[in-house]
């Protein structure tokens, strides 16, 4: 598949598809889809996944982007070429940095099911053949603040002890009322529904949808009913992104 810099265009919230891996995992799929059939620069794909306990990844092979990992219940089991291991249970973090090559596998933690999120950020053409770099948080060490009509814990941005080759900030929101979420100049982002339901600028919003967002604006979210989501926005690289596969070139 490739995807190019230039974005799908959508006035409101469209639903995720669903996408099965060949290893028998499913996710929910963000971006790209049929719906949104584009990348998101500087994001190359983001997609929810439930991993049964018989499945998961064996060891395989990626290169040019970013991994963010973020864990919503259950624990998943993290080996890698470069030595490590490390199991990542609810609301805990992991980044990879594929640059030049890693290979890595991925399976559900005490025989029991788990279900995360998963982001691809691309690198720059100029820091694809980057060292590969492996780095965890921990739940308790991701900031967590109270804002008005929100819980906003910072996964990565502000003091999260994650960071990215790219500028960005990944939120975490448990919306109680009523929060306002707002993408600075020159960046791009989505909305993503983790659990509950609300609206979005007045549109229904719920678990597996997405809101894309290519311009700097400000979104007013609804609480409904228990309305968890995660914000995400970054600096675009304006270079092309070709996904082959595990890799992007």
């Amino acid at each position: 598949m490739t995807s190019s810099e230039s974005h799908a265009s959508t006035d409101g919230p469209i639903a995720g598809e669903m996408v099965r891996h060949g290893t028998g995992v499913n996710s929910n799929r963000a971006f790209p889809t049929e719906s949104y059939p584009s990348s998101l620069d500087p994001f190359v794909l983001f997609e929810q996944f439930y991993i049964d306990p018989t499945k998961g990844f064996p060891m395989h092979p990626h290169r040019g982007f970013e991994i963010v990992s973020y864990m919503i219940a259950g624990g998943m089991e993290h080996e890698d070429s470069l030595g490590v291991a490390n199991t990542a249970y609810e609301n805990d973090a992991m980044r990879i940095t594929t640059g030049s090559g890693i290979r890595h596998s991925e399976f559900p933690a005490d025989g029991q099911a788990c279900t995360g999120l998963q982001l691809w950020v691309n690198l720059p053409q100029a820091e694809k053949d980057a060292d590969p770099d492996y780095v965890d948080a921990s739940a308790d060490s991701l900031p967590t603040e109270e804002q008005d009509g929100a819980t906003v814990t910072t996964v990565i941005g502000g003091d999260s002890p994650i960071s990215l080759h790219t500028p960005m900030e990944y939120l975490d929101v448990a919306v109680a009322d009523t929060w306002t979420w707002s993408v600075p100049e020159g960046w791009s982002g989505f909305l993503y529904g983790v659990t509950g339901s609300g609206t979005v600028d007045g549109h229904s919003f719920t678990e597996g949808d997405v809101l894309p967002i290519t311009d700097a604006r400000s979104v007013a979210l609804q609480n409904d009913e228990s309305l968890r989501v995660v914000a995400v926005s970054g600096r675009p690289h304006g270079e092309p992104i070709r996904q082959r596969g595990p890799y992007v070139l």
